[in-house]
């Protein structure tokens, strides 16, 4: 959500931002609507004060006896309480109108976000590991997992397309990697392991902006919840419509959760394999600081992520994402993208952003700077670190072997129970 007093003092600033998003044009629109909701609104201030002053009057005009000045005045009255309601709606109506128009917008980019279309755009920024120089053919995932325990077939015949059903090794390897990456967050990063719900109500969504934008790309139940895409949502609005202590900053919660996302948009992408599931799992980091740590907060989000994969072996490369590919909700974006020897290309496993204070307006999440009376927004910053299934994908394409095995990394060991590579069914 935007700060509409910015959109008055800078309406043409705040244009050439969402145009560098592709957005059109947003001011001029809003602003009328604000002025007309204003002058609604001072119409009322003005009713209400003459409501008032004439009530006063009528009591006075009694007093002295004189009656046709008080029948007057109740005249009066009588028809402004007639007018209030249809004003008061009046100004209901083009608030929300308002509201809906600034909640349509996405977040304006910050200052150093390169411009551009789409991830052609992107910008890498470094890469850290040399990708495995194989004595055979690296394979794709999809084509040698089935042995070891990924088993496409029975998942599509429970659920559908996009859902796999793990078994033996393969599933506690996949446990595994929860498990390390959760662990690493809590006993290294300072992030406090959290357990939150995987059903919000609308709110909840519309306060990290899922909804109303993007609600084909969620599950929704019959109760009116919906199931999380991302533990984002449960972890951020943990601050919702709170007034937080300056000494709580930041907060740093992580989550290991599963995610259901319809991935309505995403037709023909990744359709084989295990790259891209309507149910998958991942660990969420989230943050809550104050406006002018923010920044800095970004970076140690990002190095938190990046230390999961250096520490499993898997190189990859740091993308900071172009005004036309960042998410809707963010200000700045870095993605790391995983190298995949059978696809023979780096691919996203994870994205950390910095939303400003673009959602915690949308929550009414505040903090009181130390020693002020007033009250501020607080920043949001959300990141993966990192999706499970994705990166159970890096560590079989890595770690593959010639005969169809996979080799444990050293990292997951004490979490494999002394398996330490998985080999294909006879």
């Amino acid at each position: 959500m935007h700060d509409i007093r910015l959109i008055r003092e800078e309406p043409d600033a705040f244009d050439a931002a969402l145009a560098k998003r592709g957005a059109e044009p947003a001011a001029q629109q809003i602003l009328d609507l604000d002025t007309r909701r204003r002058a609604v609104a001072t119409r009322m201030q003005e009713l209400q004060s003459r409501r008032n002053e004439a009530s006063k009057a009528i009591g006075q005009a009694m007093g002295k006896g004189d009656t046709v000045r008080a029948d007057a005045l109740k005249a009066e009255v009588a028809d402004i309480k007639k007018s209030l309601p249809e004003l008061e709606e009046q100004d209901r109506e083009l608030g929300k109108q308002v509201e809906d128009a600034l909640a349509a917008l996405p977040n304006r980019p910050a200052d150093d976000v390169p411009e551009g279309a789409d991830e052609a755009d992107n910008v890498e920024l470094a890469r850290w590991g040399e990708p495995r120089s194989f004595d055979f053919e690296p394979r794709e995932h999809a084509d040698f997992a089935p042995a070891l325990g990924m088993d496409f077939e029975t998942g599509a015949n429970i659920s559908g397309a996009r859902f796999t059903f793990l078994r033996g090794d393969m599933a506690r390897l996949h446990r595994a990697l929860g498990q390390f990456m959760l662990d690493r967050q809590t006993s290294e990063n300072g992030y406090t392991e959290c357990a939150p719900p995987l059903l919000v109500r609308d709110e909840a969504l519309f306060g990290t902006g899922q909804l109303p934008k993007f609600a084909d790309d969620l599950f929704a139940t019959t109760d009116d919840r919906w199931l999380i895409p991302t533990a984002e949502v449960s972890l951020t609005n943990a601050v919702r419509e709170q007034i937080l202590d300056d000494a709580a900053l930041p907060l740093r919660m992580t989550a290991l959760t599963q995610c259901f996302r319809s991935e309505a948009g995403s037709a023909g992408k990744d359709t084989r394999g295990f790259i891209r599931q309507h149910q998958f799992e991942k660990v969420e980091l989230v943050a809550i600081t104050r406006p002018e740590d923010s920044d800095a907060e970004h970076e140690r989000m990002t190095e938190a992520a990046e230390g999961v994969l250096r520490a499993l072996g898997l190189p990859y490369r740091k993308m900071l994402l172009c005004t036309g590919d960042m998410g809707f909700g963010a200000r700045k974006t870095y993605d790391l993208e995983v190298w995949l020897p059978g696809q023979g290309a780096y691919r996203e496993i994870s994205s950390v952003s910095n939303t400003g204070d673009f959602q915690a307006r949308r929550m009414n999440a505040r903090y009181r700077p130390e020693g002020a009376k007033k009250t501020e927004f607080v920043h949001t910053l959300n990141g993966s670190a990192l999706a499970v299934g994705r990166t159970l994908v890096a560590v079989l394409e890595n770690y593959q072997n010639a005969d169809g095995s996979v080799t444990v990394p050293e990292a997951l060991a004490p979490y494999m129970g002394g398996v330490t590579r998985l080999d294909p069914a006879a």
